[in-house]
């Protein structure tokens, strides 16, 4: 009799055993079904940042092109208020040597009689007795 009841206690045992693994592999099914819709969600969400991020890049790219290209407009205009302001410089300077010396603008040697254009300089930033002007 003692082994019928041990046998009986034995069974029961193995059956709660049974139905709390049941149990707990259920609540870990519907977790598993929680994440996989989480992250079909990130997927979507993912997904269209990235069309928002490769349409950005795109616009930024269109931006970048029409800036360099008004900046190639404008240089020209830079360089040539650059040399405007070096013969005005050199005409000043002339004039300024020639009332030092007594003499007329016109009798002065070193006015040239046809302006003539001043080389590129070298360095970014032109800096002569005022005048400044930054290129690029």
């Amino acid at each position: 009799m003692l082994k019928k009841i041990s046998i009986g206690t034995i069974s029961g045992a193995v059956v709660y055993l049974i139905y709390t693994l049941n149990q707990t592999l259920q609540k870990g099914m519907g977790t598993l079904e929680e994440t996989n819709k989480t992250l079909a969600e990130v997927r979507n969400a993912v997904h269209g940042l990235t069309e928002e991020s490769k349409q950005l890049i795109h616009t930024a790219n269109q931006i970048t092109v029409d800036v360099k290209g008004k900046i190639r407009n404008v240089d020209p205009l830079l360089e040539s208020a650059q040399d405007v302001g070096e013969m005005i410089h050199n005409v000043t300077h002339s004039i300024k040597e020639a009332s030092k010396s007594g003499k007329s603008p016109s009798d002065s040697t070193s006015v040239p009689s046809t302006p003539t254009v001043p080389s590129k300089p070298s360095t970014p930033l032109v800096q002569q007795e005022g005048v400044h002007i930054k290129l690029k």
